[in-house]
């Protein structure tokens, strides 16, 4: 088998991964105290009110705090992409503080930054996954064609010249869009703005041409004609968008790609706790009530165990972190 540089950047993220998030490793540690909680529950947000990991949290809490039988509140600290919290969170030492935390800053935030405050594989001791979503790749409403292929085709045949905007350097968009260019043979060049409605501003304006953009921004433009869907990035259609079929539809393979939003507690957090803490969390989300009210806010409520959201962390870090490696991308949020 040839060994290309590609089959070497992507094995050096896999091994990265694994070294991150062994199957099992949080629940291997003993210990824990059955009358948990004995005071509060803060949810650190890494984003203001209103942004989609907020309502996330603010779907939950509530009901968290009567399974949990002690308040269970929700503070926004916005900064770095979420980041900051991350970085709280990991040195929190009172046993009630968790962080709602987005895929970025469990995963591939220290590949794009060395130098953060913290560190996925030692600081965090993952609770469980709230919700996901795709991702819907959108062009320009001036692109010709209808159907996927054809505007494939279209983006395509744009070459170098074409543009692809982003919220950032380093955000889920800038390396999904790399991540998808290599798999669909489009050579689009990066211009990052500041937030995603920036990134819509700019295609209407003609700026640039097609973006990775969260299902409830993208689909009144595209409802609207200002904008087309080629598809989601999810490996099957989504509940969020129904009516887009997903970008494997267009024959691109190996693109696949969410967004999500988990709740994450400090590594020191004693185990009973985590434990407790997932157990609530799991029926909250699975409550038709819950899951509905994440289906309006754009989040596809995603039950599960810790060790289920170890294995989205892996494979994600896995992903993105091969194209990080491949693309030279660094961050400084």
């Amino acid at each position: 088998m040839k060994i290309t540089k590609r089959r070497l950047l992507e094995g050096g993220a896999a091994a990265i991964a694994t070294s991150l998030f062994a199957p099992g490793a949080w629940a291997q540690r003993t210990g824990g105290d059955a009358a948990w909680p004995t005071k509060p529950v803060r949810i650190l947000v890494g984003f203001p009110a209103g942004a989609s990991p907020d309502l996330a949290a603010r779907a939950i809490a509530e009901p968290l705090s009567k399974i949990l039988r002690q308040p269970v509140t929700v503070e926004n600290k916005p900064g770095a992409s979420g980041n900051l919290v991350a970085a709280e969170v990991a040195k929190a030492t009172d046993d009630h503080t968790i962080g709602a935390l987005i895929n970025g800053n469990l995963t591939i935030a220290k590949l794009l930054n060395p130098s953060l405050g913290f560190d996925p594989e030692k600081d965090f001791a993952p609770i469980g996954l709230i919700g996901t979503a795709p991702l819907v790749l959108v062009v320009s409403g001036a692109a010709t064609g209808k159907s996927a292929a054809d505007l494939l085709l279209w983006v395509r045949n744009l070459g170098s010249a074409g543009k692809y905007g982003t919220p950032g350097v380093g955000t889920v968009g800038h390396l999904g869009m790399e991540l998808l260019k290599s798999r669909a043979a489009i050579t689009a060049q990066h211009k990052p703005y500041t937030g995603n409605p920036q990134v819509i501003a700019g295609i209407l304006a003609g700026e640039i041409q097609l973006a990775l953009l969260p299902p409830g921004l993208a689909m009144p433009h595209v409802k609207s004609g200002k904008l087309k869907a080629i598809g989601v990035t999810s490996p099957e259609r989504s509940p969020l968008v129904n009516e887009l079929p997903t970008i494997r539809d267009a024959d691109v393979r190996g693109a696949d790609l969410e967004i999500w939003t988990a709740l994450a507690a400090p590594a020191s957090m004693k185990p009973a706790a985590v434990t407790r803490l997932n157990a609530a969390l799991v029926e909250v989300i699975s409550s038709p009530e819950v899951s509905g009210e994440l289906l309006k806010t754009g989040w596809q409520a995603q039950p599960g165990s810790p060790d289920a959201l170890a294995k989205r962390m892996r494979a994600d870090t896995t992903r993105l972190g091969g194209v990080i490696i491949m693309k030279g991308i660094h961050s400084e949020a």
